[in-house]
C-alpha cells in the first residue's frame, strides 16, 4: 500500500479511539461516577496508547493542531497536512456517531455527546487563551518526546499525560479539548456549536506557536 494512504489510516484509527473513547467517557461518568478525574484518565490513556501504536507509521498526531505545529516546523509537507487534518475531522465525527449508536438517547442528550463547553462566567476570550496555553503544552510534548533527535524513548505517554494535567486543570472551564477534531466531531453529530470558534482559535494558535518556538529555538542544533 502506498505511504499516504497507510498513514492516513493509523491517523483516521487513532483519532476516532481519541473520540469515542473521550466522549464515551463523558457519557459513562454518569454510570461509574469517576468525577473529571476519570474523564481525564481516560482521554490520556486512549490518547497514549494511540500515539504509540501509529508513531512509527503516521507519526501519531490525531489532532489538527499537532499536525499545524509538525508544519510549522516543516516536519511534514502542506498537502500531507491537509489530508491529515482532514482525516482527523472525519474520524471525530463518526468517533462521535458511534457514541450515539451506543449510549441511551436519554444519557446522549444529558451529557450533549461530551460537546466541549465554556463554563458559566467564563469569557470567548478566556476560553481561547486557555486552550491555546494547554495545547501549546502538548505539542511541546510532542516536539519533545517523538520530534528531537535525542527524545527519551517513552513512546506516546509523555504526549498523553499532557491530556491527563491538561483535563484536571480545565476540564472544568473549557473541556480541555485540545483538539478541532475532539471539539467538532461531537459538535457536528448533536448540531451544539455554542462558542465553537474556542476549540479551533485556542488550539491551532498554541499549536502553531509550539511548532514556531521548537523550530526556530529549541531545535536549532538538530
Amino acid at each position: 500500500m502506498a505511504q499516504l494512504p497507510r498513514r492516513l489510516i493509523a491517523e483516521f484509527i487513532g483519532t476516532f479511539a481519541l473520540v469515542f473513547i473521550g466522549c464515551g467517557s463523558v457519557l459513562s461518568e454518569s454510570y461509574g461516577r469517576y468525577g473529571l478525574e476519570g474523564i481525564a484518565l481516560a482521554h490520556a490513556l486512549v490518547y497514549s496508547v494511540m500515539v504509540t501504536a501509529f508513531m512509527n507509521i503516521s507519526g501519531g498526531h490525531l489532532n489538527p493542531a499537532v499536525t499545524l505545529g509538525l508544519l510549522v516546523a516543516k516536519k511534514i509537507d502542506g498537502p500531507t497536512a491537509g489530508a491529515y487534518a482532514i482525516t482527523q475531522l472525519v474520524a471525530g465525527i463518526l468517533g462521535a456517531m458511534c457514541v450515539k449508536l451506543v449510549f441511551p438517547a436519554g444519557v446522549v442528550a444529558a451529557s450533549n455527546l461530551g460537546t466541549p463547553t465554556l463554563a458559566p462566567g467564563l469569557a470567548f476570550g478566556q476560553g481561547i487563551l486557555l486552550e491555546a496555553i494547554l495545547t501549546f503544552f502538548l505539542v511541546s510534548a510532542v516536539f519533545g518526546t517523538a520530534v528531537a533527535k535525542n527524545a527519551p524513548r517513552v513512546g506516546g505517554f509523555g504526549i498523553g499525560l499532557v491530556l491527563l494535567f491538561g483535563i484536571l486543570m480545565g476540564g472544568g472551564l473549557t473541556g480541555a479539548a485540545m483538539n478541532p477534531a475532539r471539539a467538532f466531531g461531537p459538535a457536528l453529530v448533536t448540531g451544539i456549536w455554542t462558542a465553537q470558534a474556542v476549540w479551533w482559535i485556542g488550539p491551532l494558535a498554541g499549536g502553531a506557536v509550539a511548532g514556531l518556538l521548537w523550530s526556530k529555538v529549541l531545535l536549532v542544533d538538530e
